[in-house]
């Protein structure tokens, strides 16, 4: 009998903050226009979110390989940076794995600005590594990969 009663209760509750939720039809045909409005906000603020420069903390990062003056495509380019949030609240290593088009370059997606592994592999090469510390908003990396050692 008591559940019964706490039931009722509940129900009760439920359907008065069901009707607090409801909109008079003022209301209802008031939103549609502001509706309206927030989508049109919200469109000019994308726009200006491309338009404007990025993170300041942040580098656009361009990577550029080639290989006895030529650029190499489809070559594999890893992208190593650190990273808050690691075991015991030290920094960790992000990576990053992207391939080089066939005019050899690679666009690499916003990093955070410090220092940064690059490394290549591209079959027929030698493969690279180098770390860079990185200070400014944008930088172009050129990479020239050399032949491979000699085996006899």
């Amino acid at each position: 009998m008591i559940l019964a009663g706490l039931l009722l209760l509940g129900s009760i509750a439920a359907a008065r903050s069901y009707g607090q939720g409801a909109s008079s039809p003022q209301q209802s045909q008031q939103n549609p226009s502001s509706s309206q409005e927030n989508s049109t906000q919200d469109k000019s603020a994308d726009s200006k979110k491309d338009a404007k420069p990025s993170d300041p903390t942040t580098t656009k990062l361009r990577i550029h390989v080639t290989a006895a003056d030529k650029p190499v495509g489809n070559a594999s380019v890893y992208v190593r940076f650190p990273v808050a949030g690691g075991l015991f609240h030290k920094e960790k290593l992000s990576e990053l794995n992207l391939k080089t088009n066939e005019d050899g370059s690679a666009k690499v997606p916003d990093i955070p600005r410090g220092k940064i592994l690059i490394q290549v592999v591209a079959k027929g090469w030698k493969t690279y590594g180098k770390w860079y510390d990185v200070d400014t908003d944008a930088l172009t990396v050129e990479i020239k990969l050399e032949p491979p050692p000699h085996w006899y």
